[in-house]
């Protein structure tokens, strides 16, 4: 078997080869003369060519798998072309051109020339007005609503990987798909030109062969008239057949891969799903038959066995569309019964989603596409919103309606637990206070869900009224859309696990493998770095300058196992991110606390074994409270910012999050030169009366 295969194998090396010496003999063709057993051959093997291609235009499932279709009508065509030239130059110089051309001469001509010339005709015009015209047009048309459509598909597959449906490799593999659907369309369209070309030129070759060989044989030959018509006829038909047959061949594939653009499956499936789908269309088409067979005038015996057969057929698939239905539901039964007896059934339940949205039958218009809701767009800007401004991957979002909430209520789950909740009233816009209202509307009043903020929800009639007075209004969809935003802001550390971090810095290996290469995993481990990036988002610093966070993580890992100083090094090298981020114009407005409050807090910190722990008395922690709140209501700052000693910063905002949660912690390390920093007020140390 070895010393067997070993042969075929080598040959197989030289398949590109065995390719460009079978063109190079195309084109000999046309020059050198070929002796008529010679010709028979390639002409049976023209034959087979084309049967077999054609054969693979039925059997595909989409045009693609026959990409080369293109390159191969062309080739043939050649090919065609190249024999059609050999075989005129053997009937003009002999007066016979091989066994297969006067056979199909005696076939088709049958002793009449008349009958065997409109045979012929009436090929040459199936194929080049009816087939090659509409092929040449189909392909047309769908190369140009492919290039067309390439936008729109382009956006679909950025919304499914922004929305968590597919990854990154399946959006690459699809756009490659959507490219080569294009060139393959625009192939098409051009070679479907070579079809039309081999047409006339079939035509013309005809023409020469017989007007040629009339001549030829009555000037050159000495043949009479009669002999001459009887011996040129017959070879100029079967010349013809013999190339038009394999055309009419090709041009049916041609036609049939232009035109299956919408099937799924190969000719045959669908032909025998779609045409046979409906026993009930059956039965009336077996009806309506039967009715011509009664008619006065009309053969009763040909539409009475059709309509016989479309009724058994009509009837035998009624059978078994029944049949498969009530297996079905007994599979289905059996299935579920199945399934609630085996002891893993219960794991899916177990399960829980990172972000669920549910909410009340009165919102699913929100969400319902086919109701005008735009609720499932909205939250794939929102993932990618996030993505620009955080720099995570928000997981996707579930939503879910739940039958035990007020209608028009609402509710946000981090990891299955309740963290936002709020009330919408479809139809009216929340009209909201920003400070210049002049006079007020007639509304219903309510808290706004992510701010807490007092609102109005007012009418549609009264919405313009609310603008012209000051009012900020929004609509339904646009509330429940902040709110999620927010909330995914907010707890954007939550949903940052290992396995994400494990995806940000697989998407970054292939460009900046050398910094990952050193920290992962040995400087730091996925936890680790993990447990950086949380503290970052939980004092809502993005991560998507992630190359500069790993870079600092692996210049101050070597120094120090402490994640806290880790985290303050890294909030170092994003100085100017943060300084960007909170400066207005170049100027940042900040707090300040007074020395004696920075020397508490610094003696407050106690270092463990589970690392930094902040011990005050909790009546100077009140003070300090006090003294916060005091400066913050005295300055009434937009996005209050205190600046403190490296030293005690994320003891400070550790101390301050839960009853400060808005309150900016920066540390002197953290301000860049190019940023003015502008004192606007003093956080006291509370002097004793």
């Amino acid at each position: 078997m070895i010393n067997g295969t070993a042969p075929l194998h080598k040959l197989g090396q030289y398949r590109d080869l065995y390719v460009v010496i079978a063109v190079i003999m195309v084109v000999i063709m046309m020059v050198l003369p070929l002796p008529p057993f010679l010709l028979d051959i390639l002409f049976a093997c023209n034959i087979s060519l084309s049967l077999l291609v054609l054969l693979l235009s039925i059997n595909i499932r989409e045009p693609l798998e026959i990409s080369i279709f293109p390159t191969l009508l062309l080739l043939l065509t050649l090919f065609r072309l190249a024999l059609s030239v050999s075989s005129t130059r053997l009937i003009l110089l002999r007066a016979y051109a091989g066994n297969i051309i006067s056979a199909f001469g005696d076939f088709v001509v049958g002793g009449n020339y008349i009958v065997g010339f409109v045979i012929f005709l009436i090929l040459v015009i199936v194929q080049f007005i009816v087939i090659t015209k509409g092929s040449e047009r189909v392909a047309e048309v769908a190369a140009r609503f492919t290039l067309d459509a390439m936008p729109g598909k382009q956006m679909s597959i950025d919304a499914d990987l922004n929305a968590g449906l597919i990854s990154e490799a399946e959006a690459r593999q699809r756009r490659v798909q959507i490219q080569r659907e294009a060139d393959f369309y625009g192939a098409m369209d051009g070679a479907s030109k070579f079809i039309k070309g081999d047409a006339i030129a079939g035509i013309i070759i005809v023409l020469i062969d017989f007007v040629g060989g009339l001549l030829i044989g009555i000037l050159s030959r000495g043949y009479d008239f009669q002999r001459a018509l009887n011996t040129y006829t017959l070879l100029t038909v079967g010349d013809g057949l013999v190339s038009q047959i394999p055309a009419l061949l090709v041009s049916t594939a041609t036609g049939i891969i232009v035109t299956r653009a919408a099937s799924e499956n190969n000719l045959g499936h669908d032909l025998n799903i779609q045409l046979l789908s409906s026993p009930k269309t059956l039965m009336i088409t077996s009806g309506v038959l039967m009715v011509f067979a009664v008619v006065p005038g009309l053969p009763f015996v040909p539409f009475f066995i059709l309509s016989g057969l479309f009724g058994l057929l009509g009837y035998a698939l009624f059978r078994e569309q029944a049949s498969v239905e009530t297996s079905a539901i007994a599979d289905e039964a059996r299935r579920e019964l199945e399934e609630r007896r085996q002891p893993d059934s219960v794991l899916s339940l177990l399960q829980v989603d990172m972000i669920e949205l549910e909410i009340g039958y009165s919102l699913i218009p929100l969400v319902d596409s086919e109701q005008g809701g735009d609720m499932l767009d909205r939250i794939t800007m929102i993932r990618r919103q996030c993505a620009l401004e955080l720099g995570i991957i928000v997981p996707v979002i579930r939503i879910r309606d739940n039958l035990q909430l007020p209608p028009n209520s609402y509710v946000i789950k981090i990891k299955g637990i309740e963290v936002g909740r709020g009330q919408l009233m479809l139809n009216h816009y929340l009209a909201m206070d920003a400070g210049n209202v002049t006079e007020p509307v007639p509304g219903e009043p309510t808290k706004e869900p992510a701010f807490g903020l007092d609102a109005l929800w007012i009418s549609e009639e009264h919405r313009e009224r609310a603008e012209m007075n000051g009012y900020t209004v929004v609509d339904s969809p646009s509330v429940l859309a902040t709110h999620l935003t927010e909330t995914i802001r907010n707890h954007a550390h939550e949903l940052l696990g290992r396995q994400e971090v494990q995806t940000l810095l697989d998407s970054l290996r292939s460009d900046y493998s050398a910094v990952i290469n050193e920290l992962v995993p040995n400087l730091m481990t996925i936890g680790e770095i993990q447990k950086v990036l949380q503290t970052l988002l939980r004092e809502q610093v993005p991560i998507r300058n992630l190359v500069t966070i790993l870079e600092s993580l692996a210049d101050a890992a070597p120094v120090s196992k402490d994640l806290d100083y880790l985290t303050e090094y890294v909030r170092e090298a994003l100085a100017r991110q943060l300084c960007r981020q909170y400066a207005e114009n170049d100027v940042l407005l900040v707090l300040t606390l007074e020395p004696q409050w920075e020397t508490v807090i610094a003696e407050g910190i106690e270092q463990t074994e589970r690392g930094n722990v902040i011990s005050i008395d909790p009546r100077i922690l009140q003070r300090l409270f006090g003294a916060l709140k005091s400066a913050l209501d005295a300055n009434n700052l937009v996005q209050p910012v205190i600046l403190v000693s490296p030293r005690v910063r994320l003891a400070l905002r550790r101390l301050t999050e839960r009853n400060f949660p808005s309150l900016i912690v920066l540390s002197y390390n953290e301000i860049v030169p190019e940023i003015q920093v502008q004192t606007v007020g003093v956080v006291k140390w509370p002097h004793e009366d």
